[in-house]
């Protein structure tokens, strides 16, 4: 990597190292100065972060235990989906510069003439004159706290965001190479909202004063868009990163898609980071579903109670601060997924809680009993999602937007799922007009309706306790809903 510089309003910045090219393809000063692709082994190895620990700190006052237990949020091992992000992205970077090769004459008569038609005002975003280009959107769309957008953080942090360029063998090639941004989608999907966001944070990172000039000209979002196309390729803009995408399927997203469509056929790759509401309109717009179909696509589900979720605890399991160090046992595993569902933002606070709970209360070890208590507690608001989750029926978890299970085959549809409806007949009438025949009918008991109480209804539990024979209290004790104040008064095990 090269050597460090400063721009004049202080970012950091980084000197142009060229790295031999792999394929004909890569021969291009804006590839050759990225990083070089790596195994998987070496991703693994750059995207590892394993905060300081030590086993002495286990016999520290408990009040200062308490505070090291933050060090889990700082704890980071990579998945096998966390790879393929990391693939995705620099994928995503070197395709949108194979066809923007400073030195291509074709690339160079195309940025002079749309310059030239921005300039006459003639320009028109969907004309691309002779130029094709080879950049593309990917998407990652996952489940909330399963780590999407801290992943993609981790990722372009190894990635440096701004490159200078003095010289490309032997040839003069004065060039600073914005090579990724970072953006939020405007939460009422505005493309002049997003417009304005990219040139601050344009002029944030290079010291420009593009958002001054437009704002005192009071250009409209039609004559803004063009100068983003121009700007992205005038400083090399590799990869636009759009967070919160699900943004995108309010009112006048179908705007905002236009312009991102635009951006790609001018040779700027988009990723889009969102929940799975994110797919609501990638099935019911063709032109960005196109280059999204069987291309760079990740679906981020929950994780499953297998060796994966086993993996992730493992990683952070050795990050414990209690006297007595409790082993991770298959007990503890089935009893953290039951209550995180495979949500890995959920499992670091849950094992956290757990500690902070047992370090309190003199405890000084994790059970099972410890993580469904602490569950309870500080999980209330999430109960009814985790409840969907539990059950695996579709029609409920699609209640929540954020928690829809993705499939490869069969996505989460822009519309929830409802449950098939029985059309109304009209055999009831058509009873009603059968002649009444000339005995009586005999008259049937009507028999009594058996209330099935789901879980949280207290009815249900004073039936249990009416077919068990016992005081109610005993079941409310027992499901959970009458503290045992021992716990309170007494030390020890629960």
């Amino acid at each position: 990597m090269g050597s460090r510089v400063y721009l004049p309003n202080g970012t950091e910045a980084q000197l142009a190292v060229y790295y031999e090219p792999q394929v004909h393809e890569f021969r291009n000063p804006l590839i050759q100065a990225l990083p070089p692709m790596v195994s998987k082994p070496e991703i693994i190895e750059k995207m590892t972060r394993m905060p300081r620990f030590n086993a002495s700190e286990r016999m520290l006052p408990a009040e200062i235990r308490v505070h090291l237990l933050q060090r889990l949020f700082d704890v980071y091992t990579p998945l096998p989906i966390n790879v393929q992000v990391w693939e995705l992205i620099h994928s995503l970077l070197i395709q949108s510069y194979v066809s923007r090769n400073p030195f291509d004459a074709t690339y160079k008569q195309f940025v002079s003439s749309t310059g030239k038609q921005i300039i006459e005002r003639k320009y028109n975003v969907h004309t691309t004159l002779n130029y094709r280009s080879t950049a593309c959107a990917g998407t990652l769309i996952g489940v909330s706290g399963m780590g999407k957008t801290t992943t993609v953080n981790r990722v372009l942090s190894h990635i440096p965001q701004v490159i200078i360029h003095n010289e490309y063998e032997q040839q003069h090639f004065d060039q600073i190479q914005l090579v990724w941004m970072k953006l939020e989608t405007p939460y009422n999907s505005s493309v002049k909202a997003l417009c304005l966001q990219y040139f601050t944070k344009l002029d944030e990172i290079l010291g420009t004063n593009n958002l001054k000039k437009l704002v005192s000209r009071n250009l409209s979002v039609d004559a803004m868009v063009p100068y983003i196309a121009q700007s992205s390729r005038n400083v090399g803009l590799g990869l636009l990163v759009l967070d919160e995408s699900q943004f995108l399927s309010k009112r006048g997203g179908s705007q905002l898609v236009d312009f991102l469509v635009s951006l790609i056929n001018g040779g700027l790759s988009i990723l889009l980071i969102g929940t799975p509401s994110s797919y609501a309109l990638f099935e019911g717009e063709f032109r960005i579903a196109r280059r999204l179909t069987g291309n760079k696509e990740i679906l981020w589900n929950a994780m499953k109670n297998d060796q994966t979720f086993r993996l992730f605890l493992e990683g952070i399991w050795r990050y414990q601060w209690l006297r007595d160090y409790t082993p991770l046992s298959n007990e503890l595993v089935s009893a953290i997924f039951e209550e995180t569902q495979g949500i890995s933002d959920l499992v670091i606070k849950l094992y956290l809680y757990a500690q902070q709970f047992s370090i309190e209360r003199g405890f000084e070890m994790i059970t099972p009993e410890i993580i469904r208590r602490v569950a309870k507690d500080h999980f209330r608001l999430m109960k009814p999602m985790l409840d969907a989750l539990k059950t695996g029926n579709p029609y409920k978890i699609a209640q929540f937007d954020d928690l829809r299970i993705l499939d490869a085959k069969e996505r989460a549809s822009s519309s929830h799922p409802k449950p098939p409806v029985q059309k109304r007949t009209n055999s009831v009438k058509k009873e009603m007009k059968v002649t009444i025949p000339s005995k009586p009918t005999p008259i049937l008991e009507k028999p009594k309706r058996s209330v099935d109480y789901r879980d949280g209804d207290l009815r249900r539990c004073f039936r249990v306790a009416k077919q068990e024979d016992v005081a109610p209290e005993i079941v409310l004790e027992r499901e959970g809903y009458i503290d045992d104040m021992k716990v309170w008064t007494e030390g020890g095990k629960l």
